[in-house]
């Protein structure tokens, strides 16, 4: 008796069991698990090539390198370029395109407003998918607990039918429907903390874009005005 009882608590018997909502409940976390994974390596190089390359161009650039020289390196497509190279791209394109002599403000103004048009692409894309693991997050464990009620609800009205009633006829009904649950809370809890690590680097370098964007108004300013 024993042995039926281990076997029909089994990790796979108790799914295949399930009823036909929790099954699909168990398939939408797993499919929402899988993505959220995926995302979760993807969003790990993206943010971490970003700051590495953010790193090495504000050392070439606060140790004095020519900013046409800088410029050309830049926009060249040999070099793999990250989003302070482009957003410093798009500001000093802008600045040249004004000849000499023209109103400052007005140049300042117009390469300010091509830096930030750039500045919000990059973090558009920094920050994309992020919105998906939050929500995964948050929803993940309330969709488990709909499988989980759904299973239980099955396994007590099944208790109708039975004159006497054990553990061992409504352990498995419960315990199926606690792997609902279960596979919610796997689903979310690294989701959650993906969403969490990743928006605190993406504010990090979001900072770190807008400050070098006034430096780099300051720099270009000084150089008009000389």
């Amino acid at each position: 008796m024993s042995t039926t009882v281990t076997q029909d608590m089994s990790f796979l018997h108790l799914i295949s069991s399930a009823s036909l909502l929790v099954q699909l409940v168990m398939l939408i976390l797993v499919m929402v698990s899988l993505l959220s994974w995926w995302f979760i390596f993807r969003k790990l190089f993206v943010i971490r090539n970003e700051i590495k390359r953010t790193d090495d161009f504000e050392d070439i650039f606060w140790r004095g390198a020519d900013l046409n020289a800088l410029y050309h390196r830049t926009t060249n497509s040999r070099y793999a370029s990250g989003s302070m190279e482009r957003i410093f791209a798009a500001g000093f394109s802008e600045f040249n395109k004004h000849p000499s002599g023209s109103d400052l403000d007005a140049v300042m103004e117009s390469t300010r407003r091509a830096m930030r048009a750039t500045y919000q692409r990059e973090m558009d894309y920094l920050e994309s998918h992020l919105s998906f693991l939050a929500t995964v997050g948050s929803v993940s464990p309330y969709i488990g607990l709909l499988g989980t009620v759904w299973g239980i609800m099955n396994s007590f009205r099944s208790l109708s039918s039975i004159t006497q009633a054990t553990i061992a006829h409504v352990a498995p009904g419960i315990a199926e429907a606690l792997i609902a649950t279960a596979m919610g809370l796997f689903a979310a809890i690294p989701a959650v903390v993906a969403y969490n690590r990743y928006a605190s680097g993406t504010d990090q370098l979001a900072t770190r874009f807008e400050s070098f964007m006034e430096e780099l108004s300051n720099v270009l300013q000084r150089r008009a005005a000389g």
